[in-house]
């Protein structure tokens, strides 16, 4: 498992950006962390690798998906913190997502556990201090 240590967020922002720029059509990652750990904003620097402007990624914690239209691929921004089981998760096709050519970033992966590919990578992001971030790679 690969760890980085982020000491701003302009930092965590290069750091997805980069880790965007190995990811490939079909692929889920999972994003763990607490609440306020980063998640969203590792996000924002994580589409920006496809042509897009950080500005807009918004939490779809209460919409539960964003879509986003890359240059060469479509990002599908999954926020499964309202899901209380995962039925409502299949309800809106969320398997069609997984299983199809567009990246799925996922925060609070954990409410849809079962559900989510074998091969899906995850990145935690642990708040170490008031701007220094631990992130961890798992392919």
């Amino acid at each position: 498992m690969e760890k980085i240590i982020s000491s701003s967020e302009e930092e965590t922002f290069r750091i997805a950006k980069e880790y965007a720029s190995h990811t490939k059509p079909g692929d889920v990652i999972c994003l763990e962390g607490d609440l306020g750990a980063g998640k969203t904003h590792f996000t924002k620097g994580f589409v920006t690798a496809f042509g897009l402007e950080k500005d807009i990624v918004s939490s779809p914690t209460f919409a539960l998906i964003n879509e986003y239209q890359g240059d060469t691929v479509e990002i599908f921004h999954f926020d499964c913190y309202r899901l209380e089981k995962i039925q409502e998760a299949l309800e809106i096709g969320a398997e069609e997502y997984f299983y199809g050519d567009g990246i799925c970033i996922i925060e609070w992966p954990e409410r849809i556990r079962a559900i989510l590919p074998s091969n899906s990578k995850t990145v935690t992001i642990i708040s170490t201090g008031p701007s220094e971030r631990e992130i961890r790679f798992k392919p």
